[in-house]
């Protein structure tokens, strides 16, 4: 239960500091993003004013601790190489920034804004969640049986 209170909690900081910074606004984003035309650095500082909270208190508060807070174990990948999976979703992840200029992150603090657009992609982005897991489920018994 505590871990999912610090989750809510989390998220609705995370989703209030972007909604009053002004980043759910996708114009903002693809501003920062056009650094060969009119660049917008405000992102930069919304950035910067995060890492200036986070940094101290990752330092003093969360790097010493041995076991989590909230949980049994920590969740770390066992995951250590780059293969095409990873590239190939990091590409898809940027060229959807990039065309969209709404990150998955703020996209649901975005949707408090009533914007068609971000509701639009939000939905696709669902979409494009469950197209995946389903593939992958189907890819799942077949990796097994070349394994073996």
């Amino acid at each position: 239960m505590l871990l999912k209170f610090s989750a809510l909690v989390s998220g609705l900081l995370f989703g209030m500091g972007m909604a009053i910074s002004g980043m759910v606004d996708p114009v903002n984003v693809i501003g920062f993003l056009d650094v060969a035309g009119n660049w917008d650095p405000s992102l930069a500082f919304v950035m910067g004013g995060a890492l200036l909270v986070f940094t101290p208190a990752y330092h003093f508060l969360i790097k010493p601790k041995h076991v989590p807070v909230v949980a049994n174990e920590f969740c770390v990948s066992s995951v250590r190489k780059i293969d095409n999976k990873l590239l190939a979703g990091a590409a898809t992840f940027g060229v959807g920034w990039g065309l969209a200029g709404v990150c998955p992150g703020p996209v649901v603090s975005s949707l408090s804004v009533g914007n068609p657009d971000t509701l639009i992609f939000f939905v696709a982005m669902m979409l494009g969640f469950s197209v995946v897991n389903v593939w992958q489920q189907k890819q799942a018994p077949q990796a097994a049986t070349q394994t073996l």
